[in-house]
């Protein structure tokens, strides 16, 4: 029962630590460790530092379903991405539904370039045009978004530099930009500490959601490519910090003007 209790506490709340679920659910913090540990033996949920994150609690499809969802508005970023930033010879890419669609994209173009990424499908799509060379990180694989992560990922990542950093993301919010995967979010933060400019893929299913893991807050280092405008608290942190949004079919739309 304190099981279940557990799992829908963090369900609601991925954030909380051990010392919360102990005062939420009147047991000692010695209780609530062992009932984690005992949680992450049979694969219920996945032990972080002073607490713990839900098997089932990361906000969004998995990689598979998620291609099968907003196809239209993936493919029209992802062909806008391309030809805005496309002619960078190094580039960084991150994994996900919207990466692939924008590695499909990319694949098709007639230009030597290097490519750095710790998504294997990414890697494979990529490595089917001769003109790309393809860098596939090292780290512990993760199967259901087919991506490295880990210290050694880590480390790789900050042995290199890049032009364009571009990543996919599980929610944009006046906060900034955020991952639901802990250890796919620590690689993305690498990731963007790598390159001059980052570019973010995303359509607007994304607004104003917060995931696990907060990537980065807004700057003017920061592309949006999105498939519409974003309102409110989101548009305005972003045109504050200066931050370019891109629309596809008007390549030069963006919230600061440039």
């Amino acid at each position: 029962m304190r099981h279940a209790r557990i799992l829908a506490a963090l369900e609601a709340n991925p954030t909380l630590r051990v010392n919360q679920l102990a005062d939420q659910l009147e047991v000692s913090t010695e209780t609530i460790r062992r009932d984690l540990a005992e949680l992450d033996q049979i694969g219920r949920l996945s032990r972080t530092y002073g607490g713990a994150v839900s098997a089932g609690s990361r906000f969004e499809p998995a990689l598979t379903e998620r291609l099968a969802l907003h196809v239209a508005e993936r493919r029209a970023i992802a062909e806008t991405a391309v030809d805005r930033f496309g002619d960078s010879e190094t580039l960084v890419l991150g994994g996900g539904a919207t990466m692939l669609t924008f590695a499909r994209a990319l694949r098709d173009t007639q230009q030597r370039r290097t490519v750095i990424t710790p998504a294997y499908p990414i890697a494979v799509e990529l490595s089917a045009n001769p003109l790309i060379e393809v860098m596939l990180l090292p780290g512990i694989f993760e199967p259901q978004e087919r991506v490295v992560y880990g210290p050694e990922t880590i480390r790789a990542l900050e042995r290199y530099r890049a032009e364009v950093a571009i990543i996919g993301a599980s929610g944009l919010a006046a906060a900034g930009i955020s991952e639901a995967m802990l250890q796919v979010g620590e690689i993305y933060g690498a990731l963007l500490r790598t390159a001059e400019r980052v570019v973010v893929l995303a359509d607007h299913s994304k607004f104003g959601k917060r995931a696990l893991t907060l990537l980065s807050s807004w700057s003017n280092r920061i592309s949006l490519v999105t498939d519409r405008m974003p309102e409110g608290d989101l548009y305005l942190t972003m045109r504050e910090a200066g931050a370019q949004i891109i629309l596809p079919d008007n390549s030069g739309s963006d919230s600061t003007g440039r």
